[in-house]
C-alpha cells in the first residue's frame, strides 16, 4: 500500500470518486463536507465520470476540493475506468460515492502493486433497488474488498445483500450548520419575482428529474390538490434525464402556472425561505439532502414514507407522510397543511428543532477517522 512507510505529518491523501458533480443529493453532500473537512491533516480531490454533471466542480474549487474529470472526450465513456487506474496510486485512500464507479475503483486499486495501491472506502446513498441490475452486482460482488462501508440511512442499509449489512455502518450525513439564514425580505422578493400572491400557499420540491423521484405521482397529486385549494403553488426545482417527459405531463394535466418547472437553481435558499411546505413524492430515496435543508428553514414536509425519509420526518410532527404512489394521499396531505396555519407554524419550529441533529461535522469526523487509522496501516 502506499502509505506504508509514510510521513506522519503530511496529510492524508484522499481521492472522493463519483459518477458525476450535477447538483444531486450525493454531490451536494461532498460540497458540505469540503466546507467543513479539515484540510490541514486531510488533501482531498474528487474525480468524476460524466462531463455534462459538471454544475457543482467551481463550487468544490472553491471549497478547497479540485477536480479531475475521467469521462471526457471523445472515447470518455469507454476509458475512464482506465484513467481512474491511473489516478489511484497518487493517494492513500479512494472514497467512492457511486455503486459503478465504488465496483470500478476497486478492481483498479486491486490491479496495482501492492506497495501502491490505495485504500478503498465507500458510501451507499440510495436503497438498492434503485439501481440498474449490473451496477447492483458489481457493487455487491466487490464491496468485500473496502476497508469500510457507510450507509446514509439504516433503509439503505437493509437494501443490502444481507451478506453485507453486518459489515455496514449507518452514517447520517447532514447539512453545514450555523450558515447565515437568507437576507431579510428574501420571501417578499423572490415571491414578487415569480409573480406569486401575498394569500398564496407555496409548496417546493427540490429534485432531479429521474425515474426515483416519481414525479407523475407528485404532478398527479399536485392536480388533484390545486383543484380543492385555489391559493396552492407548487415551485419545482430540478434537471435531468426525464425532463422532456415530465414537461409533457406537466401539460397534458394542465397544470399551467401554477406548477413551476423551474429546472437548475443556484438560489435554492431563497427559493425555500418564499415556501411554506416543502413536498416529495418519490419511490426510492437514501437520505434526501433537499429534506434536511428544507427542515433547517423551517419547513414542515409532506413526502412519501421511502428510503430514509422516516428517519428525519416524524409523522404529525415536523410533517405528513404517506404512501409511495399514492398521488390521492399525497394531494389529501398536501391540502390538510395547506389549509391549516396553525400546523403549518407548529411543524415549523419542531423541523428547525430537528434538522439541527443532521449535522455534516459529525459525519466528516467520523470518516476523517477512518481515513487516518487506515492510511497508518
Amino acid at each position: 500500500m502506499p502509505t506504508a512507510g509514510r510521513d506522519d505529518a503530511e496529510p492524508v491523501r484522499v481521492l472522493w470518486a463519483i459518477k458525476g458533480l450535477g447538483p444531486g443529493g450525493a454531490e451536494q453532500l461532498l460540497v458540505s463536507s469540503a466546507r467543513v473537512a479539515d484540510q490541514g491533516r486531510f488533501s482531498f480531490e474528487a474525480a468524476y465520470v460524466r462531463p455534462d454533471k459538471d454544475q457543482l466542480v467551481g463550487t468544490l474549487a472553491r471549497a478547497g476540493v479540485p477536480s479531475t474529470l475521467l469521462g471526457g472526450g471523445r472515447w470518455g465513456r469507454y476509458v475512464w475506468p482506465i484513467r481512474l487506474w491511473r489516478l489511484l496510486p497518487g493517494f492513500d485512500v479512494v472514497h467512492a460515492h457511486s455503486p459503478l464507479v465504488a465496483g470500478v475503483a476497486r478492481v483498479a486499486a486491486r490491479l496495482l502493486p501492492a506497495k501502491r495501491r490505495p485504500v478503498t472506502v465507500s458510501t451507499e446513498h440510495n436503497v438498492w433497488g434503485n439501481f440498474s441490475r449490473p451496477t447492483r452486482l458489481l457493487n455487491a460482488v466487490t464491496a468485500r474488498l473496502d476497508a469500510r462501508r457507510w450507509a446514509v440511512s439504516e433503509e439503505v442499509r437493509r437494501s443490502m445483500w444481507p451478506s453485507l449489512r453486518a459489515s455496514t455502518s449507518v452514517l447520517v450525513h447532514g447539512i453545514v450548520q450555523g450558515g447565515a439564514p437568507p437576507a431579510e425580505g428574501t420571501r417578499q422578493r423572490v415571491r414578487r419575482e415569480l409573480g406569486l400572491m401575498d394569500d398564496a400557499i407555496v409548496a417546493i420540491t427540490v429534485a432531479n428529474l429521474r425515474r426515483e423521484k416519481d414525479y407523475p405521482n407528485l404532478l398527479e397529486a399536485a392536480r388533484l390538490a390545486l383543484r380543492d385549494d385555489d391559493r396552492l403553488v407548487l415551485l419545482a426545482v430540478g434537471q435531468g434525464p426525464l425532463a422532456d417527459e415530465i414537461e409533457a405531463l406537466h401539460r397534458r394535466l394542465q397544470l399551467g402556472e401554477r406548477v413551476r418547472l423551474l429546472g437548475y437553481r443556484t438560489d435554492v435558499a431563497d427559493l425555500l425561505a418564499a415556501a411554506d411546505i416543502f413536498i416529495l413524492g418519490s419511490a426510492y430515496e437514501g437520505l434526501p439532502v433537499s429534506i434536511m435543508e428544507a427542515m433547517a428553514q423551517g419547513l414542515p414536509v409532506v413526502a412519501t414514507a421511502v428510503g430514509g425519509v422516516p428517519e428525519a420526518v416524524t409523522d404529525g410532527k415536523t410533517g405528513r407522510l404517506v404512501p409511495p404512489r399514492d398521488p390521492h394521499a399525497l394531494a389529501q396531505a398536501l391540502n390538510e397543511l395547506a389549509s391549516d396555519s396553525n400546523a403549518r407554524l407548529t411543524m415549523s419550529t419542531a423541523a428547525r428543532a430537528r434538522a439541527r441533529s443532521f449535522d455534516i461535522r459529525t459525519a466528516v469526523g467520523e470518516e476523517e477517522r477512518a481515513y487516518s487509522q487506515l492510511a497508518r496501516r
